[in-house]
């Protein structure tokens, strides 16, 4: 009898957002995916990094989800959705679309069978500066957390289908002149447990990914040990080199490092950020592609097992080498070197054909009665 749990390996589309929904398709296949989490971006969103559109979502109907759930089951493939945003700061206007689209998001993911079929919709959380910057300003974003997602995940919790966060600070989402580095509020562990004693509905859960803690110099598997393993829903696979910098000894690992007069740092021979991105000292890495990196996986993925975590890890593809470098080999070489890295940890020994996955179920066609959409003024 094995003892491992024969995790499904998935890809995150947000790397082939030149590609249509078929080519897609066709490319988890090719390079050994069991599923793919569809990014499900705004199109008239304005957040410019790695995002894509794979669903036509304002004309998302029951046929729609019956035809995708036959597309997706012809191909032996499982998905999830998503998009990333900020839904309790920034420009007021922006926030609300934001809202209103993972309402839309919610609502398809019942049409495609939610819960039932392991349909979940990712998303951000965001962060209010202008609470942020006020005494108790964490405080005041908790609050206006639950202000805003209270009703959103009641009604996710309705329709049979679970909101997952993910732990991204969003480390360059504003410019790099502004001094603090922390964008999005599940960016940490504590503030994930609070967030979920605020609204302790089980329609919401998370996402984790390891490379986000790894520059902030916390361990993963400890993470992993403290983490409610019930709200663990999606493991994103990406990982971080921590660099060995003059810049990482000038502003030190715990802090950003700080945008001043380049006149100034020139005369004082001190680094400053080249982009807004450039700020923690880290290069963004696929385990296994290209040189070892500052975690270890063979600890997470045991650590993970041991707890009973049995959903996808989902290959979120940001590596400077691989889907940075904008060669669509390069990308799918990414793709399938981190598959075989992870497959003899998640899957058993096959005489003929090695690590193997052992197929799922396929998908339900539910047929659900179709429900119109709704904007969050309505809840």
């Amino acid at each position: 009898m094995s003892n491992k749990l024969n995790n499904p390996i998935w890809v995150m589309s947000s790397a082939y957002d030149k590609l249509s929904l078929e080519e897609l398709i066709q490319t988890a296949v090719k390079v050994g995916a069991q599923g793919i989490d569809l990014c499900v971006f705004r199109k008239d969103g304005t957040r410019e990094d790695h995002t894509a559109t794979h669903l036509e979502y304002d004309e998302f109907t029951p046929e729609s989800a019956s035809r995708l759930i036959d597309q997706f089951n012809a191909n032996g493939l499982q998905l999830s959705l998503g998009a990333f945003e900020n839904m309790i700061g920034g420009d007021p206007e922006q926030r609300i679309k934001n809202q209103n689209h993972l309402l839309k998001l919610i609502r398809i993911a019942y049409l495609l069978g939610g819960d039932t079929n392991n349909v979940k919709v990712g998303t951000f959380v965001g962060y209010n500066h202008e609470l942020g910057n006020e005494i108790d300003g964490f405080q005041k974003n908790l609050e206006k957390y639950k202000e805003v997602f209270e009703p959103i995940v009641r009604y996710a919790e309705s329709l049979g289908v679970t909101i997952l966060y993910e732990n991204c600070p969003m480390e360059g989402w504003r410019s790099s002149r502004f001094t603090s580095t922390y964008n999005n509020l599940p960016a940490t562990l504590a503030a994930r447990k609070l967030m979920y004693a605020m609204i302790p509905s089980k329609a919401h859960g998370e996402i984790y990914d390891p490379s986000h803690d790894v520059w902030q110099n916390t361990d993963p598997v400890e993470v992993m040990k403290l983490t409610d393993i019930n709200r663990l829903h999606r493991i994103h696979v990406k990982t971080t080199r921590n660099l060995s910098t003059r810049a990482r000894v000038e502003w030190g690992g715990m802090y950003p490092m700080q945008t001043v007069d380049a006149s100034l740092a020139q005369a004082a021979g001190v680094d400053v950020p080249q982009h807004d991105w450039d700020r923690h000292h880290y290069e963004a890495m696929l385990p296994g592609f290209g040189g070892s990196d500052s975690m270890d996986w063979r600890g997470f993925v045991d650590t993970l097992q041991s707890r009973g975590y049995s959903g996808p890890f989902e290959i979120e593809n940001e590596a400077k080498n691989s889907k940075d470098t904008g060669n669509f080999a390069a990308t799918n070489q990414g793709f399938t070197t981190c598959i075989n890295f992870l497959a003899p940890m998640l899957w058993d020994l096959d005489v003929e054909q090695g690590y193997t996955y052992r197929s799922e179920n396929k998908l339900k066609n539910v047929h659900v009665e179709d429900i119109p959409v709704v904007t969050i003024d309505q809840l």
